[in-house]
């Protein structure tokens, strides 16, 4: 069992307020969708969480310890972060880039062990990849890079899944794949905080909601209980309609206020 515990957190930068106050209590089986317009706080939450940001006051515990008390091979090992639109620089294999996820277990000296091979075959063919594993990442599309990335993140089989914008770029097929792998990730017993746009999808798959609007939280809840039309119109100033329930959920956008 992960715990995952923040607590009163505020984030200010350059005078301006990020987040204020914002408390948020997740465990192993846990999918929630952090959503919010643009300019929420949903980049810089998933940041505190992570342990990437220290915020300016409030805590973050992972297991009833401080997350920025734990060193950051103990903390690798224990979670995954995915970063909005992640960038690779380098012509390494598409096999390479994933293998980077298994960073924190890997030997000291020597190369990749054999016996990792499975764990990365195992990402690439949950990520549709593959057909790429030989493929330099840097000649990979928008969503095939997104999709590698996402491969990267999850072949050390972490406790704890952070992913910022996972299904940007991807086409409805990956974006629902994606959904489909987070939910039956947390449903296997890993904790997932994903940030997402799509709120079709993030009402079909999460089972948790939390919404922020400028910084503050909005909503935070069972997702059939929580993703109303008042929320929507309250995060992000529009009218909207929801139908349908879990994999039927349908989000219908009349226009803004």
């Amino acid at each position: 069992m992960s715990i995952l515990h923040a607590s009163q957190i505020c984030v200010r930068r350059g005078g301006r307020t990020i987040l204020e106050n914002v408390s948020l209590h997740a465990e192993s089986g846990d999918f929630i969708a952090v959503i919010g317009a643009n300019g929420a706080g949903k980049s810089t939450l998933l940041s505190v969480l992570a342990g990437l940001l220290k915020p300016d006051s409030g805590t973050v515990m992972l297991d009833d310890v401080s997350i920025h008390d734990l060193s950051g091979m103990k903390l690798a090992r224990r979670r995954a972060y995915l970063p909005q639109n992640p960038r690779c620089e380098w012509p390494i294999s598409v096999e390479r880039l994933v293998a980077l996820g298994l960073t924190p277990t890997l030997p000291v000296f020597g190369g990749l062990p054999l016996s990792f091979g499975p764990l990365i075959t195992q990402a690439l063919q949950a990520c549709d990849l593959l057909g790429h594993r030989l493929q330099p990442a840097t000649t990979l599309s928008g969503g095939e890079l997104a999709r590698a990335m996402l491969a990267r993140a999850l072949v050390a089989n972490p406790d704890v899944l952070i992913v910022d914008e996972p299904i940007a770029g991807l086409d409805p097929k990956h974006a629902l794949d994606t959904a489909r792998r987070l939910q039956g990730l947390a449903g296997g017993g890993k904790l997932v905080i994903a940030s997402l746009h799509d709120l079709t999808l993030a009402g079909r798959y999460a089972n948790r909601i939390f919404a922020l609007a400028n910084g503050h939280v909005q909503g935070d809840g069972v997702t059939a209980s929580t993703l109303t039309p008042a929320l929507i119109r309250s995060a992000f100033e529009v009218d909207a309609c929801v139908s349908g329930t879990n994999a039927s959920l349908y989000v219908d956008y009349a226009g803004p206020l």
